[in-house]
């Protein structure tokens, strides 16, 4: 059945999407293979990716609900990684800011494709301090740090060059000037209760090896025995 018709050529590779699939090939992750500290898994986890070239492996899917509680996702970059969480700087008024204030949870998926690799991360989320803010908006390059000013997030805009007018408007402002931190922008942290790491497997047989907070709050990632592991079922 088609909801539509597309192109030549599109419709007939859509047709094809229930064929379209790939055998991973990697080693079996076991319980053992990871170390106690799920901070410790996800810097090695990480470094992995870096080496074979994954592009961007910070990047990451981040999803919140608004007050009505319907989901939104967006790729975020991740800025930081602490004892405590995992960092991200954005607009307080947008649309990910207005979600988090009114429910301070999130879910963070780093998707390392080339190695067959996912984590996914959900915990509570606070706003950073404002000179943390302060200090990353001050290492950002001049015309992002511009951007800030320029860009009302997740508001509706007339044109890009009515973007481009905005832009040009806060870069002859701050022409002579160092760019301050907008009042309305800033960073947050993910602070776990759960982190999991998936490991693609020939057959869907995925391993799937679940960290889960063993004490109340959200515990330190570097604290081994803060933490419990288990094993899922693909």
């Amino acid at each position: 059945m088609s909801l539509w018709s597309p192109e030549p050529g599109m419709a007939e590779r859509l047709q094809h999407l229930h064929a379209m699939r790939l055998s991973y090939e990697a080693a079996p992750l076991d319980l053992g293979d990871l170390p106690d500290a799920p901070g410790t898994a996800f810097a090695a986890w990480f470094e992995d990716a870096a080496a074979v070239g994954v592009i961007e492996p910070n990047a990451m899917v981040l999803a919140t609900a608004g007050e009505d509680g319907a989901p939104a996702a967006r790729t975020v970059l991740l800025k930081g990684v602490t004892a405590q969480g995992f960092q991200f700087f954005t607009n307080y008024h947008s649309r990910k800011g207005r979600h988090l204030a009114a429910h301070p949870k999130a879910s963070l998926l780093f998707a390392w494709l080339p190695i067959y690799r996912q984590v996914a991360v959900t915990g509570d989320v606070v706003r950073l301090e404002e000179p943390e803010s302060d200090a990353y908006f001050a290492s950002r390059p001049r015309g992002s740090q511009i951007a800030a000013w320029a860009s009302a997030q997740s508001a509706v805009v007339e044109s890009r060059d009515a973007l481009r007018r905005e832009w040009q408007r806060y870069e002859d402002r701050f022409r002579d000037a160092p760019v301050p931190r907008p009042p309305h922008w800033g960073g947050y942290e993910v602070r776990p209760e759960q982190l999991e790491f998936w490991q693609g497997q020939p057959s869907r047989m995925h391993d799937r090896i679940v960290y889960r907070a063993a004490t109340q709050g959200t515990p330190r990632l570097d604290d081994a025995g803060a933490w419990s592991r288990v094993r899922l079922a693909p």
